[in-house]
């Protein structure tokens, strides 16, 4: 078993979920404690069988609830350094023996989970985003994007399933109520990802095994699902991708997804 479940995506919090046979695990807690668990529990598992929390990154929409759950289910929280000292009301309520640093690029294991980091283009101290692996399968998070890179390709290629960010459509956010330095920030090289570069991003991947995706981290105020969903299958037509062969979805800011089963 190899599951993936988005609990929660979009501007306004963010939370995974990851489990194999042996291993369950939170990516990020954006959300309160009491939305994690009650959409754990819609998926018949409860938050005090977490093993382990991955943090991507600082922003409140990440880490709105992360201290409470780790001391209050004695959950060890997976962060580089920088990241846990630019949330240091977080960081004081995660017991010591409970944070575990990691090296952006250095592999590590939890349970029989194989996961390794890799940096992403965001206005963050030293934001990441995920490759967990479980035999021959790879799954990829990656959110929070200002641009797509090379080196980005190569950290998601080869997965068979990928969360990745379609934030925003540039003519919603033209025209959104967003003061105009904000909108400079979403477009811009650290802020997030538009729904045609997803749509390009996730044509480039099918060449390396993609099979099914899920669209998240959509914006409140400058997108809409159908339009990120629409964008996409455009893009994948354009170039000259068969829609038969990968699934698109769309991850909900306000309930969890189904559950991926990748075996």
């Amino acid at each position: 078993m190899f599951n993936f479940c988005s609990l929660y995506s979009g501007s306004s919090g963010n939370s995974l979920f990851v489990e194999t046979d042996k291993t369950k695990l939170l990516i990020d807690c954006g959300v309160s404690c009491k939305k994690i668990s009650e959409a754990l529990n819609d998926i018949n598992t409860s938050i005090e069988e977490i093993d382990a929390i991955l943090v991507t990154h600082e922003h409140s929409d990440h880490i709105q609830s992360l201290g409470m759950i780790s001391k209050k289910y004695d959950i060890p929280v997976f962060v580089n350094y920088e990241t846990l000292e630019a949330m240091p009301k977080q960081k004081e309520k995660i017991d010591l023996k409970n944070q575990k640093l990691f090296n952006i690029g250095k592999e590590f294991k939890i349970g029989d989970l194989c996961i390794n980091s890799f940096s992403i283009p965001h206005d963050a101290v030293n934001p990441c985003g995920f490759n967990i692996y479980n035999n021959s399968k790879k799954i990829t998070i990656a959110t929070d994007l200002g641009h797509m890179n090379n080196e980005l390709l190569d950290n998601m290629k080869d997965s068979t399933f990928i969360l990745l960010e379609s934030n925003y459509e540039p003519e919603l956010l033209k025209y959104s109520k967003y003061p105009y330095i904000l909108k400079q920030r979403i477009s811009g090289p650290h802020g997030h990802l538009s729904n045609a570069l997803a749509g390009k991003t996730i044509s480039f991947l099918t060449k390396y095994g993609l099979k099914e995706v899920l669209l998240g981290h959509l914006s409140k105020e400058s997108n809409m699902p159908e339009i990120a969903y629409q964008t996409v299958i455009e893009e994948l037509n354009n170039n000259n991708v068969d829609t038969n062969e990968i699934r698109v979805g769309v991850a909900s800011r306000t309930n969890h997804s189904k559950l991926v089963e990748l075996c």
